[in-house]
This record gives C-alpha cells, structure tokens and sequence, in this order.
C-alpha cells in the first residue's frame, strides 16, 4: 500500500490527561513511522485543572508545530463538539478519531490504514467484539454494560457494525465532514449516531478488530449520568431514523 503521500489527522480530545498524553503521542509517533505514514495530531484541550495544556504545549515543542496543533477550549464542551472543533484544523485526507487515554492502543493504526486501502473504504471502525478483538482490565460489571448498550443500539438501530459504541475510528476526511452536517447528538451518542447517518447515505464501512485497555492513569468517566445520557440520547436517535 502507498500512503508516502498522504497526511493523517488524529483528532485527540483531552480532559485531564496530562499522565496520558505523553505516552500516546510517543506511540503515535512510532506508529505511523512504522507504516510510512505522515501524520498531525490535533489536540482539543477543554481546560483541564490538571495541567494537560502545559503537557501538550512541551509536546509541541519537541514534535513540532506541523505535528502537534493545539486548540484550547474554556471547558468541557461534548465529545462530538471536541471532533468537530478539531476536524477544522484538519489537514490530512484521513481523519483518526481516538480516545487520549490509552485505551485505544496505536499499535493497531497500521491494521486500520490497511484495512481502508484494500478496499478504499469509507470509514474503518475498531472492534471489541469480532474475533481477535477483546477487552482488558474491565470488571464484569463494565462489561455486561458495554455489551448491553451495543445489543440494545443494534436492536433499535441494526447498525451493521459489532461495535456501535466503539470510538475508534478512521474516515475519509470528506465523508466525516459530509456526514457530521447531519449529525445531531453532541454528546455520548455522538460515535453511534455518525455511524448510522454514514449507513443511511451509503458510504461503505470495514471493521478491524482491536484489543481495548482501561486506562491506566485517571479516572474513568462512566457513571449513572453518562448511562442515563446514553439511553436517553440513543432513543433520541431511534425516533429521528
């Protein structure tokens, strides 16, 4: 595969990840230079109290300014408003949306891009859920909720993924910018609902298994408020299709 000549943007939204941060943009680094790839992180800070903004700014030193884009925010303004902001700083024709905190490892960034060009797919979406993908460090409890939020999307929604609520992705620049014009939640459907209105205009997905790691460093961010907005906002989605 030829991508000598094709910039990748990863949109990286942090909140509190200044422990995270360093680690992920090193194997980034060593991932897209392991597949030949030229890359760009933008990173859409929300304000963390814990100094995540200084950490990308010493990052910014030592990459460069052409790798790492910084796009400050005054506070936590939704995921899907993180990768909205972000995608307009976007230069690459490729757009990589992941989580900052690790659990989306970018050892498997290479398997996505390779995925994509054999068959000039659309979007290519991560899996926990097809053979050779999994889970590590959940308890059985995070578990069964992960698995019953993607049964109860793919009962409502028949999505024609295996992992609705997964956020690691990759998509043609375009089809993202297509697509998120019709995209109406901000929040924790945000992912689902792309996903779906990509679905309804045709554009063509691949799924890729990946190996999904807890966070090492932080506190997760799933609690009785964010299930409660999950189910309300995938009902929302139901009624509008």
């Amino acid at each position: 595969m030829s991508i000598s000549n094709e910039l990748y943007s990863v949109i990286l939204p942090t909140y509190n990840e200044r422990e995270n941060l360093p680690l992920i943009i090193w194997l980034l680094d060593q991932s897209f230079k392991a597949c030949g790839a030229v890359y760009e992180v933008i990173i859409v800070e929300d304000n963390s109290p814990d100094g995540t903004l200084e950490v990308a700014k010493k990052l910014q030193e030592t990459f460069g300014k052409s790798k790492i884009i910084i796009h400050p925010r005054p506070g936590k303004l939704g995921l899907g408003s993180a990768y909205m902001d972000g995608l307009k700083l976007c230069k690459g024709s490729f757009v990589f949306l992941m989580d900052a905190d690790m659990s989306h490892h970018p050892e498997h960034i290479p398997e996505f891009i390779k995925a994509q060009k054999s068959g000039n797919y659309d979007i290519v979406t991560g899996t926990r859920y097809a053979r050779g993908g999994g889970i590590a460090g959940w308890d059985l409890k995070r578990i069964l909720i992960s698995r019953g939020a993607n049964l109860l999307a793919d009962l409502l929604l028949s999505p024609g993924v295996t992992d609705l609520t997964g956020s690691y992705r990759l998509y043609k620049r375009e089809v993202l910018e297509a697509v998120i014009e019709r995209v109406r939640g901000r929040t924790y459907v945000f992912q689902m609902e792309v996903i779906v209105r990509a679905k309804e205009e045709g554009y063509r997905v691949a799924e890729v298994p990946i190996i999904f790691v807890d966070r090492i460093y932080g506190e997760s961010k799933l609690g009785a408020s964010e299930i409660m907005a999950y189910l309300k906002g995938l009902w929302e989605l139901f009624l509008s299709l």
